[in-house]
């Protein structure tokens, strides 16, 4: 299996449009608040018919002490942290609601604590959680668990990151986005080289297992010559992860975005020269392209399973552990539990409200037919593997793959023509140029870009 890739801008400007990243299918504008706690709770039941099938918890912590300007997460900018400490109150009341639906006997071997910005709980608040979550779910006390946590530089130090690292969690994400000052003060998220440096070196002395930086490109007074420098910088500091975002500008969606002035936004040209050398800066400095925008180390787990074929893909992106049922707890978290998904309610009052009548607070969800567990099998492959195998798809779901896909196979045409994809008997595969493309390619096999809905989707490249 190969993942070579090439990039030829004149292709990437032709097919760089807006469409889903193909975290889930169907995706979330396909969330009805027609699915209820009982469709929930039924998924859950038929979950437990396998004793085997493994936990993977995500717990959202909505709160941030400073708001950047780019962010499109569900937060709460504030300084009364307090109300942290009434969140972690609700919260275990979710708890106590969601654990009981699940086997005891069932693992949890994923968990990750996302934002927001999760270190804004205290020691104290994060023990607390954890501790909770311990006695609720079973978790995977072997070192083969991924329990991850999302940190802001800013908001840590070295000491607090020893604690994590004794409170379970062997996995890190540090959100970086740019080193060069004036595209900080731009985004008024402002932190220093020696401050991620001193935070990663912790992380290697507290025996992380896995360190990731996240960056994005496209922010407002980027340039090659700085964006260039970001890279070197983090290069330097070898983190076995890199996700190199391309951020999405939609102040008419993202109330914080109106903040960043309209003439410090790269022209289009730009950020495809950012992003043709965020490519092969990482990829000369040894990382492997995943898929997307996410790049690893070779001797990397994620790296090592797109090459053994066991590269999976959910909600936070390209994973090893995909295969879980993903139970999500806090405001605006999605969980995917047996052929569902569901959100939690977005507005903290609500979420505090249907807590305090002993309701699961969820908002909306989506059972999935057999023709969204086939499409989504057909993407899934696309996006983890670069291929979709034709007659292991036709055996599967009983089908003849020309005739089902009839329309999509047409539409991929063009792109066959342009030498982004190759069609044969057994097989469609992404060809290196167009392994960027492949949320095209995707979109081909999505049976709801039809219908009308809204544009909220970012850029496809």
């Amino acid at each position: 299996m190969t993942h070579a890739m090439s990039f030829d801008r004149d292709l990437v400007k032709k097919y760089d449009r807006s469409g889903p990243r193909y975290t889930s299918y169907p995706t979330a504008p396909q969330f009805t608040s027609a699915f209820s706690v009982a469709d929930y709770q039924a998924a859950a039941a038929a979950s437990n018919l396998n004793l085997e099938a493994p936990l993977s918890l995500y717990i959202h912590i909505p709160f941030c002490k400073s708001l950047c300007y780019y962010c499109a997460c569900n937060k709460i900018i504030t300084h009364k942290t307090e109300r942290a400490a009434e969140y972690l109150t609700y919260l275990k009341q979710e708890i106590d609601l969601q654990a009981p639906l699940f086997a005891k006997e069932r693992l949890v071997t994923q968990l990750h604590l996302g934002g927001g910005t999760p270190t804004y709980f205290t020691q104290a608040q994060l023990q607390e959680l954890m501790d909770y979550l311990a006695a609720a779910f079973n978790f995977d006390r072997s070192e083969q668990h991924q329990f991850s946590l999302e940190v802001d530089p800013r908001t840590v130090t070295p000491e607090q990151i020893f604690a994590l690292r004794e409170l379970g969690f062997n996995r890190l994400s540090f959100g970086v986005q740019d080193f060069d000052l004036a595209v900080q003060q731009a985004v008024n998220r402002v932190q220093s080289v020696e401050q991620v440096a001193n935070l990663m070196q912790a992380a290697r002395q507290a025996e992380f297992r896995s360190i990731s930086v996240d960056l994005i490109y496209g922010l407002p007074l980027q340039t090659e010559a700085s964006f260039k420098q970001t890279l070197e910088q983090i290069i330097a500091l070898k983190p076995d992860r890199i996700a190199a975002y391309s951020y999405a500008h939609l102040p008419q969606l993202v109330k914080a975005q109106k903040l960043i002035r309209p003439e410090d936004m790269p022209p289009p040209e730009r950020k495809l020269q950012l992003l043709e050398l965020t490519i092969n800066t990482l990829c000369a400095a040894g990382y492997v392209y995943i898929g997307m925008d996410h790049f690893a180390l070779p001797d990397d787990e994620l790296a090592q399973a797109r090459a053994n074929g066991t590269l999976q893909r959910n909600f936070q992106g390209y994973s090893t552990h995909a295969d879980c049922d993903l139970v999500g707890l806090g405001v605006s978290s999605i969980s995917k539990v047996n052929n569902t998904y569901s959100q939690n309610v977005k507005e903290l009052s609500q979420y505090y409200q249907q807590l305090t009548a002993r309701q699961l607070p969820l908002q909306r969800g989506y059972l999935l037919n057999t023709d969204d567990l086939l499409r989504r099998d057909v993407i899934s492959q696309l996006m983890c593997h670069n291929l979709i195998d034709i007659k292991a798809i036709e055996t599967k779901y009983k089908i003849n793959f020309s005739e089902y896909f009839a329309d999509a196979l047409e539409q991929l045409q063009e792109m066959v023509d342009d030498e982004l994809v190759t069609l044969s008997q057994n097989a469609i595969t992404l060809l290196p140029k167009g392994n960027l493309m492949m949320r095209n390619v995707a979109m081909a096999f999505d049976n709801y870009l039809n219908q009308k809905r809204g544009t909220g989707f970012s850029r496809t490249v």
